[in-house]
């Protein structure tokens, strides 16, 4: 592990010692243990050491130790004296922030797009809804879960070409979010009202009313918080 020019899980380095590279290397372990941290990889309260996750990650500790220092700063960890840094534990405040944020992005991002899609991505949209209703009333939940965040992927990914900014924002918050999401829609009547919440999004992207479209999911992403279990408080030392 001496040097920084090795495999980064998914990835194969070459053994190039220019600084280029080793640019690459240390931006690459920051964004993959970012993307391990925010997708809920990591329980809240573990202890997270250079050595541990430079053997995980395949890389020395020099990009693992920067890496930390910048995810300290964006507050995905937190110091624990000497014994290195540990996984925050979520609060409610913390959720609340995150989905309000997301529910801004969105909202946004779907009144930019509401006089620019096409038609073909409206019926792929539409068939993504009425695959999730099926699924729903076979009771495969799991599916209904899959289906509705390729809905919300289609509709970032359509965001993505003119406004890249945007859509980065977009990409970070839904990573944060749906780590909570996932035991979420295990519920039928969570499944229901999601899918509702789509019908209303295509709705008023079909109208063309920008206003009404930054509403419309603004009010469900609202609706999917609600449907959300709150982080359990950790126990007391």
């Amino acid at each position: 592990m001496g040097n920084d020019q090795t495999a980064i899980i998914g990835y194969k380095m070459t053994n190039s010692p220019s600084p280029n590279r080793s640019r690459s290397v240390r931006e690459q372990t920051y964004r993959l243990l970012r993307r391990q941290l925010v997708t809920g990889q990591f329980l809240p309260g573990q202890r997270l050491t250079e050595h541990f996750l430079a053997k995980r990650l395949e890389v020395s500790r020099t990009p693992i130790r920067e890496a930390l220092h910048k995810l300290e700063l964006e507050g995905l960890v937190i110091t624990a004296g000497a014994r290195g840094y540990q996984v925050p534990y979520d609060l409610v405040e913390d959720m609340n922030e995150l989905f309000e944020i997301r529910a801004i992005l969105e909202g946004h991002a779907l009144a930019c797009l509401s006089t620019g899609i096409a038609a073909a991505a409206l019926d792929e949209l539409r068939l993504l809804v009425e695959r999730a209703e099926q699924a729903c009333g076979d009771g495969d939940l799991e599916q209904v879960f899959n289906l509705n965040t390729k809905f919300h992927d289609m509709l970032s990914s359509l965001i993505a070409e003119s406004r890249p900014r945007l859509y980065g924002l977009i990409e970070d918050m839904r990573h944060y979010v749906l780590r909570y999401r996932e035991n979420t829609l295990i519920h039928l009547a969570s499944a229901r009202r999601s899918i509702a919440g789509h019908k209303k999004i295509l709705l008023s992207i079909e109208l063309g009313d920008a206003q009404l479209c930054e509403r419309i999911m603004r009010a469900h992403v609202r609706e999917a918080r609600e449907d959300t279990p709150d982080p359990p408080v950790p126990a007391a030392n």
